[in-house]
């Protein structure tokens, strides 16, 4: 299969907005992957990958570009493009964590999480994800060491299976909308070792296995608008003294999600943005 490779560049602030639009389609590119320029960290790079080719204008009006980011779309030769674009990077530090791919170690001394590339979103080499293993990074230095952990939304995993390599004998679950990213998350968990991790495709909160069940720790690394829908939810699935912690949400975005949360008595903490990704701790007294 031929892929197609669209690339939208220009400065920096709208491109994080045009990344998180197409991460939130339906049917949207078979990858997004946003790059600054190296000597120039105001500007950078958008690139979608296709099965076909797109209609380049169309797509820049999608992602809410002006005429003024330069476009390029080309065709690719017959090679795993997702894997190969991810293959060279080097292992994600996060605290204690260091996420890796099997082309490369984690260092002495961290706990090691080896996530491929794949088709499911989420292998650690993108800000949200990092800002959540240093939130819970220091949650862990703190002394919490939670029973119960949810993991929404997990992507390829690797939130759950931090939960588990660092809490073993906690009860973790965790759900995905995409029944793919759920059976990759198996997989990865079960080359990590981190036994015992229920994964299961849902929507949101809507599956009987959360049904009035309250965790210690949540996890939410989706994207602004779920965030704040889910807020009543993720509310419910807390009890006095619990924990989540939420990303997905761009540093522009951080006011509207944080409202959402405070308006229903919770407290918030936000961590330092992360190539402008937000992270937001957010505690039950």
């Amino acid at each position: 299969m031929t892929l197609w490779k669209l690339v939208f560049s220009g400065p920096m602030a709208p491109l994080y907005a045009a990344t998180e639009t197409m991460m939130a389609l339906e049917d949207g590119p078979l990858s997004v992957s946003l790059f600054e320029q190296p000597d120039d960290e105001t500007s950078g790079w958008l690139e979608l990958l296709y099965a076909e080719e797109p209609d380049a204008e169309a797509m820049r009006e999608t992602c809410g570009l002006d005429a003024s980011y330069a476009a390029e779309c080309q065709p690719l030769p017959e090679e795993d493009w997702v894997k190969l674009s991810q293959s060279g990077l080097p292992p994600v530090i996060a605290g204690r964590f260091a996420l890796h791919g099997s082309h490369d170690e984690a260092p002495d001394g961290k706990t090691a999480i080896l996530i491929e590339a794949g088709p499911a979103f989420g292998t650690g080499h993108h800000g949200t994800t990092r800002g959540c293993l240093l939130a819970f990074d220091g949650l862990l230095e703190a002394g919490f060491a939670p029973a119960s952990v949810l993991d929404v939304g997990t992507g390829t995993g690797a939130l759950a299976i931090a939960a588990r390599l660092a809490v073993p004998h906690a009860r973790i679950l965790a759900s995905d909308i995409d029944p793919e990213a759920v059976e990759e998350s198996e997989r990865n968990a079960e080359k990590n070792g981190a036994t015992n991790i229920v994964f299961f495709a849902a929507d949101g909160f809507d599956h009987v296995r959360l049904v009035a069940k309250q965790f210690d720790l949540v996890f939410a690394n989706i994207l602004a608008r779920p965030l704040i829908e889910l807020a009543p939810a993720i509310d419910r699935a807390m009890h006095k003294g619990s924990v989540a912690i939420l990303s997905g949400l761009l540093e522009t975005q951080a006011d509207e999600v944080s409202a959402a949360y405070l308006a229903l008595g919770l407290h918030i903490e936000r961590q330092g943005p992360l190539d402008g990704w937000s992270t937001l701790v957010v505690r039950k007294a």
